[in-house]
């Protein structure tokens, strides 16, 4: 028995079963690897304008490592960059650090402490944007919320824009581009009331009008009230990405926090393209690591004296 509660834009799943257990046929298995990281020895984060991007090979891996060659320069996948748009470090940056705590292990860090985005939004966000045919693929990284996340569960609002990851089946903000389409993978709070955060995920079609304004329609959405976010603790992300219809079409995800077994937080079939799309072509551009959010919350952060940050590690990248 299932029942959906929805607000807003999201609709949070509740149910009265057990989480779900691993597929006998999981979807994350069998994959051809096209890229790894670990953000050790020889990895650079590099400014490019306004912008930065991550170059070099990770020493302590075997090729696919190296993100220009085998990323950048792979047939099927765009070109990787790191994204801001708009700010300056004090509001805003993405580094490669020691871990926290951990000296020997290196990380990616996003720290994001001021609305960077037109002093109304904050972005920091990795683009693999002018993929060609990723028809089905999956991501694997680990993923650190530190402690001052426990703030955001104390947060006087509902929280539906939390964005954490987000695939363009196509993009949404070029006018030659038809058929546009969403996946938002995010963290949430369904009640303004202080509570523990939630996976959520949305897929929609999206009309952009001449004045290049957007308007968008929710096809489906689903939370899982079963698995709160981990923090302060790592956890390994799992996801798996295959473009199609109703019933071929398919969103996986699941979560490991350390030291604890694999848990399924999704595991939808259904449409994962454009409605009106006659002949989808692939994921044409994804943000596999990001942090978007509103001014609202960013604000309400710093008046708490904290701020909005995500560690990464162990990046990888297949196709299916």
């Amino acid at each position: 028995m299932k029942k959906r509660t929805c607000f807003g834009l999201f609709c949070f799943l509740a149910t009265t079963a057990c989480t779900q257990s691993i597929p006998s046929q999981n979807p994350l298995s069998g994959g051809e690897l096209l890229f790894q990281s670990g953000f050790e020895a020889g990895v650079t984060v590099v400014l490019r304008g306004a912008e930065a991007d991550i170059i070099g090979a990770d020493a302590s891996l075997t090729k696919p490592n190296d993100w220009v060659t085998d990323l950048d320069n792979h047939p099927e996948i765009g070109n990787f960059n790191l994204q801001y748009q708009g700010g300056d470090s004090t509001q805003r940056y993405a580094r490669i650090i020691q871990e926290p705590g951990n000296p020997t292990n290196r990380v990616l860090h996003f720290w994001l402490d001021g609305p960077n985005v037109d002093n109304s939004k904050g972005r920091i966000q990795a683009n693999l944007y002018g993929n060609r045919g990723m028809k089905a693929f999956s991501q694997s990284v680990r993923m650190y919320l530190p402690d001052d996340f426990n703030t955001v569960r104390t947060y006087p609002k509902a929280i539906h824009w939390l964005t954490i990851a987000e695939f363009w089946n196509n993009i949404t903000w070029s006018q030659s581009v038809p058929h546009r389409f969403r996946i938002t993978l995010g963290l949430g709070k369904p009640t303004p009331q202080t509570g523990d955060l939630r996976f959520i995920l949305d897929a929609q079609d999206c009309e952009l009008f001449a004045d290049n304004s957007q308007k968008y329609t929710t096809i489906w959405a689903e939370s899982n009230p079963e698995v709160k976010v981990p923090i302060g603790k790592w956890f390994t992300m799992n996801y798996y990405y295959k473009e199609g219809d109703r019933s071929t079409g398919r969103f996986y995800m699941s979560i490991i926090p350390e030291g604890e077994k694999e848990v399924v937080v999704f595991d939808v079939t259904n449409i994962t393209h454009n409605t009106q799309d006659p002949s989808p072509d692939g994921v044409s551009d994804f943000n596999p690591l990001k942090l978007y959010t509103s001014k609202d919350l960013i604000q309400y952060m710093k008046s708490q004296g904290k701020t909005l940050q995500i560690y990464w590690d162990d990046f990888k990248l297949q196709k299916h």
